[in-house]
């Protein structure tokens, strides 16, 4: 039996401060696929957590049978910096409140820190350039000198995904249904993790503007094979960002069903010798994500949805009522906040009082917006 928890001691940046990094590893060592699996980068999305809690019982029971085919690293909580931050009984989980980074965001830009060590050591197998990429990656790694908590953080967890062939990166969204974000190139590869999810959306991006996490690798190997046009390169890292539900969707029978399609997804590509169950349905196919509308205000006020989540809206189309809190009507007038694509409603916002130029929806289509192409496409 391999399975083994592993705690890593984090030195803080204030006197006497440290944390603790929990992590539980599982598999042959030499097994020729590596998964990274880590839930709640943003430590205040907690059904990946759940999520993970329901998978590992699964995969240790795999493990003491002999039926794991691959080793798993697994952080079912892989942000403790930010468990720790509240404030006046809020929890801030998605930002580091020293610096205020999201923790999804400015991931580095691998490919210029290894180019270098590249040089000459490429040939003309793919599966061995992979693995000259990944070796100078390490070594990057290994000769960072971090100083904060968080640099030291980073670094720790990439190290893990760095070495895998396959990273699942476990979110939510604030009130959503379930979806994906993913590259471009992955698909359709990773199209089984969308059926077994049971995903509503499969949104791609080669670069959505913020260093996150999920583009860290493919964005290597993109600039890689550009780089080295004359060397193949094999896609070394299937990434994805699993996005399960909204905040409040923490409860044990969505976990249960959440870890039941990730064993699934695993057995089904073999890395689990056991049955993977019956594959659902096939989910929607991929779309790029600058063909999604993230719908925002244009002024303060209290929101009034007239559509439900999944429903079929149609450019135009009143999404919800603001109602005024100021002026001459305040707490009278209200207007209309109209869809300016056809699509599903992904997600909403829970919190229905809103601000100018916050986001309140997220329109899944297919035409790419002109508003979108070349632009930042996260909310924050």
């Amino acid at each position: 039996m391999t399975f083994q928890q592993h705690q890593t001691v984090i030195p803080g940046d204030a006197p006497g401060a440290t944390t603790v990094l929990y992590s539980y590893t599982m598999g042959p060592q030499d097994a020729p696929t590596r998964v990274h699996l880590q839930a709640a980068l943003h430590a205040d999305e907690q059904p990946g957590t759940m999520a993970l809690h329901h998978l590992l019982p699964l995969l240790r029971a795999a493990d003491a049978s002999g039926q794991l085919r691959t080793h798993i690293t697994g952080f079912p909580s892989v942000n403790p910096l930010g468990l720790a931050t509240t404030s006046l009984r809020h929890h801030i989980g998605r930002y580091d409140t020293q610096t205020g980074v999201n923790y999804n965001r400015r991931w580095p830009d691998l490919y210029p820190h290894i180019a270098p060590a590249l040089r000459g050591k490429l040939g003309p197998d793919g599966r061995a350039n992979v693995l000259a990429i990944r070796a100078a990656v390490l070594a990057w790694i290994d000769s960072q000198s971090p100083v904060t908590a968080i640099q030291r953080l980073r670094l720790h967890v990439l190290r893990s995904a760095a070495a895998a062939d396959i990273v699942l990166d476990l979110h939510c969204d604030d009130d959503s249904l379930k979806h994906i974000f993913t590259s471009p190139e992955l698909m359709p590869g990773l199209q089984d993790l969308a059926d077994w999810m049971g995903v509503a959306a499969t949104l791609t991006a080669e670069d959505s503007g913020g260093g996150s996490f999920d583009e860290v690798l493919p964005t290597l190997y993109r600039k890689a094979r550009l780089a080295h046009p004359d060397h193949p390169i094999a896609l070394g890292t299937e990434t994805a960002t699993l996005e399960y539900r909204g905040r409040a969707d923490s409860f044990d029978r969505l976990g249960q069903a959440d870890a039941a399609g990730l064993f699934g997804f695993l057995a089904g590509r073999g890395l689990i010798a056991a049955e993977p169950g019956t594959r659902p349905s096939a989910a929607p196919a991929p779309t790029p994500f600058e063909a999604t509308e993230v719908l925002r205000v244009d002024a303060p006020g209290l929101l009034a949805y007239r559509v439900e989540l999944g429903e079929q809206v149609t450019s135009g189309q009143p999404i919800a009522d603001l109602i005024a809190m100021d002026g001459p009507e305040a707490f009278l007038e209200r207007r209309p906040i109209v869809a300016g694509t056809d699509g599903i409603v992904l997600s909403r916002v829970s919190g229905k009082y809103v601000r100018r130029g916050d986001s309140i929806a997220k329109i899944v289509g297919t035409t790419i917006l002109p508003t979108r192409a070349g632009a930042y496409l996260l909310e924050d």
